[in-house]
């Protein structure tokens, strides 16, 4: 008969013989008086034994009540604490991380496939921002681009960021083998954030009294990107980011030499708390999957 005997309602009986009242218990338990009444109710049928004492205003134990309370209480919190260590291995965790929207996009959503198989009971919620003057601190991590080690206290360096003068196939034939001078007779395009980049690569290249025909600010690397697969002009592509334009054939790049910048990618642990190991999971899966990457491009097409 015992073993017939509900958990829930052995759980509803302890709370209640702690709160001595069907209402509070039912607030608690997020149940109605009714539902605890019945539980209650159900438990004494089922044990042949009267626990409470019903009064007009209130509920009392009876001697029998406070006995199989001290004898059952310890041993529902043994069962809770055995099924709380045993469900730590197979439960549910979800860790955040914010990175900007090209990253996410061209590396970190691509690789997720290798996490899920890896790590199937971590929830992973990925938050993208669109520059980098955006806060991202309310995520447990965060990828950010920055031309300085940020401050906070966990900062680890992913890899740095170069920009290489790309277009479209169609257009790399046209251009290719004609030297920087060509440049001066088809739009140029590059991010906002870096408005001089082009002078600064011609600069890099020795490339003297630069004189572009027209320049294109877009507002995101990935519109940027798009434009130069359309045809739009040439680009300053970021690498290694955009490793997958390039050997997936959408991109060529049309001149050897890159602009190296002093921005670089880092992942910031913003959350230090020891008791989330799914964290550093996500962190050395990160640091793992982006420091073993293979970002070489293939060669040009003549």
């Amino acid at each position: 008969m015992s073993l017939q005997t509900p958990l829930r309602g052995l759980r509803c009986f302890c709370v209640a013989a702690e709160c001595l009242s069907f209402k509070d218990t039912a607030k608690q338990l997020y149940l109605t008086p009714s539902a605890v009444s019945h539980q209650i109710k159900q438990l004494e049928d089922n044990l042949n034994l009267s626990l409470f004492e019903r009064k007009t205003r209130a509920i009392e134990l009876t001697e029998t009540g406070k006995q199989f309370y001290l004898e059952i209480k310890p041993l529902l919190e043994q069962l809770s604490q055995t099924i709380t260590q045993f469900s730590q291995v197979e439960r549910v965790r979800e860790v955040s991380i914010s990175m900007p929207e090209f990253f996410a996009s061209e590396l970190f959503v691509p690789r997720l496939r290798g996490w899920s198989e890896q790590f199937p009971n971590i929830n992973l919620k990925l938050e993208t921002v669109k520059s980098r003057r955006e806060n991202t601190k309310y995520t447990d991590v965060s990828v950010v681009l920055s031309g300085k080690k940020p401050e906070d206290a966990s900062v680890y360096d992913l890899f740095p960021i170069s920009y290489l003068p790309a277009c479209n196939p169609a257009l790399f034939q046209k251009l290719h083998n004609k030297g920087y001078r060509v440049l001066e007779k088809t739009p140029l395009i590059l991010h906002q954030a870096r408005p001089t980049a082009w002078h600064q690569w011609a600069e890099r290249v020795g490339y003297h009294q630069f004189q572009p025909k027209q320049i294109i600010q877009l507002d995101s690397m990935f519109s940027v990107a798009r434009a130069a697969q359309q045809g739009l002009g040439v680009a300053l592509i970021p690498m290694p980011i955009s490793h997958a334009w390039f050997t997936g054939g959408s991109l060529v790049k049309l001149f050897e030499q890159e602009l190296v910048s002093r921005d670089r990618y880092y992942l910031v642990q913003h959350n230090d708390d020891t008791d989330r190991p799914e964290i550093k999971l996500l962190i050395d899966w990160i640091l793992k999957s982006f420091h073993t990457a293979d970002f070489s491009l293939p060669a040009m097409t003549k």
